[in-house]
């Protein structure tokens, strides 16, 4: 089912077509546009509320900036639906986010007008500023670079060393601000508050209206409009002084707050400040689902991603089963972590802004006081917790595999140097999905197995994630625990187990076999255990052992393994190169065995994105490529040692 778009918009290829509209007509284009993104989303599924919140912003940016000469930054991606369907990529919208299809993040492989791709948040301002000094060193005075922030993204550190370094570098740099109170869940911290005083505040509206009479008359100044500036720079500045403005602190001329859903003003207010040189920012407010009356008044945490939905009820679809179906494991994460901090007293949960999707939401709605979301702030949220642990509380901290390699030096120099009980739940290990590339959380394994003071572990399914959080919330001395598991369903509709501890470092043996050996760690060895009933069927007699943790390995069983087996297959849903496969290989070479081992995974590559089962498939690590390996395996070796 393709989504015809609206007339105007249909006449739209790039944007040279959207400059030549007049002032009704780009009201109508994003009519049309906004209509175009909720028929697709409602069909289709994807990201939604950030992409309606910005149609009138990225109408205006297209049409007065000489894209893609003029580069735009869109942070984070979740923004830029608008933006591809103005730059040529329309008629393919409908396969974005699908297997081969469009990439639901910006991607400087899909399109010129991509500039940068920004799949995690807090990177626009480093890059667009990088863009700028670009641009300098070259001469071309001209070049314009625009960096599209979210008020959420702009609680994360690294935005503040963007800021911080643009203030000084005297580069054509404009920074727009978009601000909706929202990143995925409600933003939290005193930078929200700052924002919100902005806006209400008397002086700063009395200013704006000050600054705007003035900027609204720039076009008629022409060469003279940084003179004009300059002559009431003083008097803005002494305002602002007393107002304390963050931003003009850091040497940015502020500008606005301006209505972003105000097309034609966004456009008069850009053609002016493309004539005002220098670092700037310019305050957008605007409404995160804006002309979706669903999402604008009803949850939108829930409308960030909501899935297929009816566009004209607003009712979103969920799939119907007859039997009891499997919870996810972020959801038995949050449960879990509630009953066992009833028990202990200790215990404290952090995320960084991602509270309903790591279901830590559930800890914060019975215990606000021990449930604490520090914002889009990962290397915050390991040293924090790192104090807690300092303290001798427990501190369980759920951070996203992809996005936890942004705190990675905080894990080192906080954490495992000092040898702190800090707990780490990865949450979207393996593969993400739809979200692709930046998301997979295809690297904890080797990139934690290598820390000292680190235990690394994955549960099968949910009861094991269970114990192994039972296990983590144990006094020991000393070590960080880190707990992986991946997005979606686990395997038990029944999960409620009673959770018991689980000795560090041990695995168990699922299947006994004679011709080969799987050894698997973590959920995807429910796809192995798949295929070993598969090869069951056809004669092939194989040995199946869950590992549970890539560190420390379990000696015991793995003597057992490479005392009767030849032939061995390690399966693993993260990279291959320095993973768990390769921690087997290492024991293997410590203690002279000499078996011919297959490793599965994910491979040396950018892997696109796609639905999970897609990517298992493409890179062999299905059931039916797990059997495939096997067998390939066995008809080059002696069946039995």
């Amino acid at each position: 089912m393709l989504i015809t778009p609206g007339k105007l918009l249909a006449q739209i290829n790039s944007p040279d077509d959207l400059k030549k509209l007049d002032q009704a007509q780009l009201v109508q284009l994003c009519d049309e546009l906004r209509h175009f993104i909720i028929d697709n989303v409602s069909v289709y599924g994807g990201h939604f509320g950030a992409s309606l919140g910005v149609v009138e912003l990225s109408v205006a940016l297209h049409h007065v900036f000489n894209t893609p000469y003029d580069q735009l930054v869109w942070d984070v991606g979740h923004q830029a639906y608008g933006h591809k369907i103005l730059t040529g990529r329309r008629d393919q919208f409908h396969t974005n986010r699908f297997y081969q299809g469009l990439s639901g993040f910006p991607k400087r492989s899909e399109s010129p007008y991509d500039t940068f791709g920004t799949g995690h948040s807090s990177t626009s301002i480093s890059a667009a500023l990088g863009m700028a000094f670009a641009s300098k060193y070259q001469k071309l005075e001209d070049k314009q670079h625009i960096a599209i922030i979210g008020d959420g993204a702009l609680t994360g550190g690294m935005a503040f060393e963007g800021l911080n370094h643009a203030g000084v570098s005297d580069t054509n740099l404009l920074i727009i601000l978009n601000d909706n109170c929202m990143a995925i869940d409600p933003n939290v911290g005193a930078l929200k508050d700052y924002l919100t005083d902005i806006t209400t505040s008397r002086a700063y509206n009395k200013l704006k209206d000050d600054v705007w009479n003035v900027l609204g008359k720039l076009s008629s100044f022409g060469k003279s409009a940084q003179e004009v500036v300059s002559k009431v720079e003083s008097g803005i500045k002494a305002a602002l002084l007393s107002q304390s403005n963050l931003f003009e602190s850091l040497n940015l001329r502020y500008f606005g707050p301006v209505d972003g859903h105000d097309v034609n003003h966004l456009v008069t207010v850009l053609n002016d400040l493309k004539n005002i040189k220098g670092p700037k920012i310019l305050h957008c407010i605007t409404v995160k689902g804006k002309g979706y009356g669903p999402s604008e008044k009803g949850n939108a945490t829930t409308w960030h991603a909501p899935g297929t939905f009816d566009k004209i009820t607003g009712e979103i679809h969920t799939k119907t089963y007859e039997t009891p179906q499997p919870p996810k494991y972020q959801d038995v994460f949050g449960h879990t972590l509630v009953e066992l901090a009833r028990a202990n007293d200790k215990i404290v949960g952090i995320t960084p802004a991602m509270p309903s999707g790591s279901s830590l939401n559930i800890m914060m709605k019975e215990m606000p006081d021990r449930a604490i979301d520090v914002g889009i702030a990962e290397q915050h949220a390991v040293t924090f917790s790192a104090g807690l642990a300092t303290q001798g509380l427990v501190p369980f901290c759920n951070i996203y595999s992809t996005f936890m390699q942004r705190a990675y030096d905080q894990v080192v120099h906080d954490v495992c140097i000092q040898n702190l009980p800090v707990n780490f739940c990865l949450d979207r290990a393996g593969f993400a999905g739809a979200d692709g590339p930046t998301h997979h959380g295809a690297y904890d394994i080797a990139y934690f197995r290598c820390l000292p003071n680190m235990i690394v572990s994955a549960p099968m399914n949910e009861s094991e994630l269970r114990n192994l959080m039972y296990t983590a919330q144990l006094p020991r001395k000393g070590k960080a625990f880190s707990i992986r598991y991946p997005r979606g369903q686990g395997v038990m509709p029944k999960w409620r187990t009673t959770m018991e501890e689980i000795a560090i470092g041990t695995g168990r043996r699922l299947r006994t076999g004679r011709e080969l050996a799987i050894l698997s760690l973590g959920h995807i060895g429910n796809i192995a255990a798949v295929a070993c009933e598969r090869l069951s069927k056809k004669g092939v007699d194989v040995g199946h052992y869950d590992m549970r943790f890539a560190k420390p390995l379990d000696e015991e069983l793995l003597h057992e393994v490479f005392s009767i087996y030849s032939c061995v297959i390690t399966v693993e849903d993260g990279c291959i190169q320095g993973g768990f496969g390769s921690a087997i290989l290492e024991f293997m070479a410590d203690h002279q065995y000499h078996a011919n081992v297959r490793r599965l995974g994910i491979p040396d590559r950018v892997v696109e994105h796609g639905e999970q089962h897609e990517l298992h498939h493409e890179t062999g690590f299905d059931a039916e490529g797990i059997e495939r390996a096997v067998m390939a395996m066995l008809n080059t070796e002696t069946r039995v040692r």
